[in-house]
C-alpha cells in the first residue's frame, strides 16, 4: 500500500467513530504505525510486515493494553482498506488477522476493602490538593467512573433524585447515557473540594498550581492516572491503575450482594459478559 492508500484508509477509520475520544485515540495509533510503515521501504502491509510491527512494540515494552489497542487499529485499518479495494480480502483474513493476534492478557488488579479504605484515607484534608485528591479518589473507588468521565464531570451533573445523590445522564463510552448513584461518603468528599476550590460552575475538578491555588479549567486524564499510581505506591500497592478501582468498585458491589444486572448499569457496559471479566467470574467458574 501506498501512502496515499493508508490516508485514504485512514480516513475511514476515524469517520467510523462518534466518539471524539475513540477518533483521537485511533488517529495516534494509526499516525505511529504509517511513521513506522515509511521508515523503510516495504512492499505490501501483509502477515510479516504486521508481524514485525508487533515485536516492535513489543520492545518498547509498552503496556500490554496499549500494544492491544494499536493492532486493532491495524485490523481495522486492514478492514477499511479491503473495503476499498485497495487490500485483498484474503491479506485482511489470512494474515493481517493472525499478524495481530496477541497472547498476552492485560494485567489486571482488584483492591480488597481493607486496601481500598486504606487508599481513599491516605491523603490530608488540610491542603486543597489534598481535598482535590481525595475527591478523585473517592469518586473512582465510590462511583466506578471511567478517568475520561470523571475529568468531565460537571457541577450541574451531581443531582439529587428521590431522596439520593447521584450523576445524571451521564455519557460514557460509545455515547451510552447512564446515572451513576453518588454515596454519601463520596458526596461529602466531593462538596469539601467544591466548598475550599470554590468553584461555582465548570468541570468540578481543577489544575492546583506550585504555589496551592487554583488554575485552569480542568484536570487531564494523567493527571488522574499518575495520582492513582503514586497514591497506590505509597500505601504498598504496586501497579494500580484508575481502572483497577473501577474494577475494584464492581467487585466489592458484588460481595456486598450486588446483583449483576445492577453492576452492569452502574458499569455503562452494553453486554453482561464484560461486567463478569470485571468481576472475575469467568476464572471462579473453572475453578
Amino acid at each position: 500500500m501506498r501512502l496515499p492508500d493508508l490516508e485514504h484508509a485512514k480516513s475511514a477509520v476515524l469517520n467510523s467513530f462518534a466518539s471524539p475520544e475513540s477518533r483521537c485515540s485511533y488517529e495516534f495509533a494509526i499516525q505511529n504505525l504509517v511513521h513506522w510503515y515509511c521508515s523503510e521501504p516495504r512492499l505490501a502491509l501483509n502477515r510479516i510486515v504486521v508481524t514485525r510491527y508487533r515485536m516492535q512494540l513489543e520492545q518498547l515494552h509498552l503496556a500490554v493494553s496499549t500494544i492491544n489497542q494499536r493492532l486493532a487499529a491495524v485490523r481495522r485499518l486492514a478492514y477499511e482498506a479491503s473495503d476499498a479495494g485497495l487490500l485483498s480480502p484474503e491479506l485482511r483474513r489470512n494474515e493481517t488477522r493472525h499478524g495481530c493476534e496477541t497472547t498476552r492478557r492485560p494485567h489486571r488488579n482488584w483492591l480488597t476493602a481493607e486496601q481500598a479504605r486504606a487508599l481513599v484515607d491516605a491523603l490530608s484534608t488540610r491542603t486543597l490538593r489534598g481535598k482535590r485528591d481525595r475527591a478523585i479518589l473517592g469518586t473512582l473507588l465510590g462511583c466506578s467512573l471511567r478517568r475520561s468521565e470523571l475529568v468531565h464531570l460537571k457541577l450541574e451533573d451531581v443531582q439529587q433524585r428521590e431522596g439520593h445523590w447521584a450523576i445524571v445522564d451521564l455519557i460514557g463510552k460509545g455515547g451510552h447515557v447512564r446515572t451513576v448513584p453518588v454515596p454519601d461518603w463520596v458526596k461529602k468528599r466531593i462538596d469539601e473540594w467544591t466548598h475550599a476550590s470554590g468553584t461555582k460552575s465548570g468541570r468540578r475538578l481543577r489544575s492546583i498550581n506550585r504555589t496551592g491555588r487554583v488554575s485552569g479549567n480542568g484536570v487531564t486524564e494523567k493527571v488522574v492516572w499518575y495520582l492513582v499510581r503514586d497514591f497506590a505506591k505509597s500505601i504498598g500497592i504496586e501497579k494500580i491503575a484508575p481502572h483497577d478501582l473501577r474494577r475494584s468498585c464492581a467487585r466489592l458491589c458484588h460481595v456486598a450482594g450486588g446483583e449483576l444486572e445492577q453492576i452492569q448499569f452502574l458499569l455503562g457496559h452494553v453486554s453482561v459478559q464484560t461486567t463478569e471479566r470485571y468481576l472475575d467470574q469467568s476464572k471462579r467458574s473453572k475453578k
